[in-house]
């Protein structure tokens, strides 16, 4: 089954997928998380230090070691969201949509026709450089992952709408930007913004569409998969190291101070 596949099996099901953003510009970071386990990772050009050939490698390990990778662009824009994809991404992760127009743009900017208007060049990586010519356009059209990253009150409050926009497979309710919306910036545990989260993940279960949001603990992965999520993106790479050297440090100098 192909990735992208795999992952819409597993969200149709309810069952949650976990990844986390990637921004350390590495291409082994995909490589562990896909044998540590992982269902997807997210390659972070939005908050992450990756320009445009790193992220085109870290693609091309992350399709070489079997886990699912998933792009999340700076911004809506053409030109972004199609070279992200003509670089062999699953999926793109678009920021900061408010709107149906904004829902559709992305949309757009993913397929090529007669599903959008993506741009067209059967030369690239995704064409395997021309060689899947002949099927590229349709494949890539049933396979192309388009989630949608819903941060502020105005794209809650248009979120029905949005959610009627054909080919979105996911949305991602951005805890932190939501914070900020809302008048209480950082404060992601904040019973508003819990209430929001939940109140968007009833009206996904409704239109059988996959829902996912940002965590930094497996507590919290589990609290809510308990409300529904199932793109889980479980913290950011180079917190996981900070973590995990930090604890690594505590165990080497127990009983030396």
């Amino acid at each position: 089954m192909k990735r992208s596949e795999h992952l819409r099996s597993q969200w149709r099901k309810g069952h949650p997928t976990c990844g986390p953003f990637v921004q350390l510009p590495a291409p082994g970071i995909p490589e562990i998380l896909a044998n540590a386990g992982f269902d997807f990772c997210i390659v972070d050009l939005e908050h992450g230090a990756i320009d445009l050939e790193t992220a085109e490698n870290m693609i091309r390990a992350a399709n070489a070691a079997g886990i699912a990778c998933i792009v999340r662009v700076t911004s809506n824009r053409e030109e972004l969201i199609g070279k992200s994809l003509d670089f062999g991404a699953d999926g793109v992760h678009v920021p900061q949509v408010s709107t149906v127009e904004q829902a559709e743009s992305a949309v757009r900017a993913s397929k090529f026709f007669p599903l959008g208007r993506r741009g067209v060049c059967p030369m690239v990586r995704a064409a395997k450089y021309s060689a899947d010519r002949s099927v590229y356009y349709d494949r890539s059209n049933r396979e192309t992952m388009v989630i949608l990253a819903i941060e502020s009150v105005d794209g809650i409050r248009n979120l029905p709408e949005i959610m009627r926009v054909k080919g979105v497979d996911a949305v991602f309710v951005g805890p932190y930007d939501l914070s900020q919306s809302l008048g209480i910036t950082g404060q992601v545990t904040h019973p508003e913004v819990v209430e929001k989260i939940r109140e968007i993940s009833a009206l996904c279960r409704q239109a059988n569409l996959g829902l996912g949001t940002f965590v930094d603990s497996p507590e919290a992965a589990r609290q809510w998969v308990q409300h529904g999520i199932v793109y889980c993106c479980v913290d950011v790479d180079a917190a996981i190291m900070f973590k995990a050297c930090k604890t690594y440090m505590n165990q080497l100098r127990e009983g030396h101070t």
